[in-house]
């Protein structure tokens, strides 16, 4: 079993960062040849999820109708100015499982993973957990 914490900086407001290269190197370099991958996010703003990375407007519409859903400006109440983020982040979820077969991570042809920053930018963390079995 082995953690790993990853350093996310996110460049724009709400953001939707591929690091589907940045999980499997992690995976590699734990030498688990089969086992599960935990992602989680320790952030209330902040979430994970995996979704087509082929084609860069799934992106784009997803954030689009999130915003659509949850508007930045919506008489929230919460002091901080932030209730929309933490609506999204909890839409979104803060963690994900990837199965490991032979030390590679089971995604679909067009899946990615995808770190979605909700109040940024900020220097974020993405918890990786590699348990063997």
């Amino acid at each position: 079993m082995r953690t790993v914490t990853l350093d996310i900086r996110t460049n724009a407001h709400t953001e939707f960062l591929n690091v589907t290269a940045r999980i499997q190197q992690a995976v590699s370099e734990s030498g688990v040849r089969d086992g599960i991958c935990t992602l989680f996010v320790p952030h209330t703003t902040a979430a994970v999820t995996i979704n087509e990375n082929a084609d860069p407007d799934v992106v784009r519409d997803l954030k689009a109708e999130l915003e659509k859903i949850v508007p930045w400006e919506d008489g929230y109440h919460h002091y901080e100015g932030n209730s929309a983020a933490h609506l999204k982040s909890s839409m979104i979820g803060f963690s994900q499982q990837i199965i490991i077969e032979d030390g590679r991570l089971v995604l679909g042809t067009w899946q990615g993973i995808y770190f979605c920053e909700f109040d940024g930018p900020r220097n974020r963390k993405l918890k990786v957990k590699i348990t063997e079995g």
